[in-house]
């Protein structure tokens, strides 16, 4: 059987579906999704409900969400960075975010 490829922005909407639900739960929560080439896709979520959580678990409480995507979809993530708004300043990785560097691919 030939598997069917998804459109790229087709994985993007089922992320974006996807975490709404957290939205809904987080309503304080911003959360940003950008396809940074055709095989990787980059979540940043920036929410003062994890303040206070480590990093180990604030990925488990993302990953909550996103694991009942299927794995060719969850295989194009290469970037899930989780802040609250006070780090979002002092955080490298948001650089990348704030002024994404175009992929060569």
């Amino acid at each position: 059987m030939i598997p069917i490829r998804v459109n790229a922005d087709d994985v993007i909407e089922a992320v974006n579906r996807t975490l709404e639900r957290y939205e809904s739960a987080h309503p304080e929560a911003r959360i940003d999704v950008y396809r940074q080439n055709s095989v990787s896709i980059r979540i940043r979520v920036i929410d003062p409900d994890l303040a206070g959580i480590d990093k180990g678990d604030r990925h488990e409480l993302l990953w909550g969400f996103l694991q009942n995507l299927p794995e060719d979809q969850l295989s194009e993530f290469t970037f899930l960075l989780l802040l609250t708004p006070e780090k979002t300043e002092k955080s490298f990785a948001n650089q990348d975010f704030e002024n994404p560097i175009p992929s060569r691919l």
